[in-house]
């Protein structure tokens, strides 16, 4: 194995739980709100509250709060840029896990 793999190369605004997740649903959603995101993920008003302030400071999604009636509602999409690391993350476990099995494999 010449290429080995690096935990440098993973993504640690995206690895954690709760961000994996919402980056996971919003590559197939691309844009969500934020009461959406609670119900998919089960998650706390605060934790991921939380974690979509890391998320943003990444630059992974953009948060817009609007009104519906007197209602306000907070708006949740995947950037550009978000969605190439979300991909470039996917690529990165899945060398991991093709490096594991070849271990597996040799043992």
């Amino acid at each position: 194995m010449s290429d080995l793999f690096s935990l440098d190369s993973v993504d640690d605004v995206i690895h954690g739980r709760l961000r994996l997740g919402v980056m996971a649903y919003l590559i197939n959603v691309g844009d969500t709100d934020f009461a959406q995101l609670k119900a998919k993920t089960a998650a706390t008003d605060g934790n991921l509250s939380v974690q979509l302030r890391k998320l943003e400071e990444a630059g992974y999604i953009e948060i817009a709060k609007s009104f519906v009636g007197k209602k306000t509602v907070t708006g949740v999409q995947l950037t550009e840029q978000g969605r190439q690391a979300f991909i470039r993350y996917l690529e990165n476990m899945q060398r991991l896990i093709n490096e594991a099995s070849l271990i597996r494999d040799e043992n």
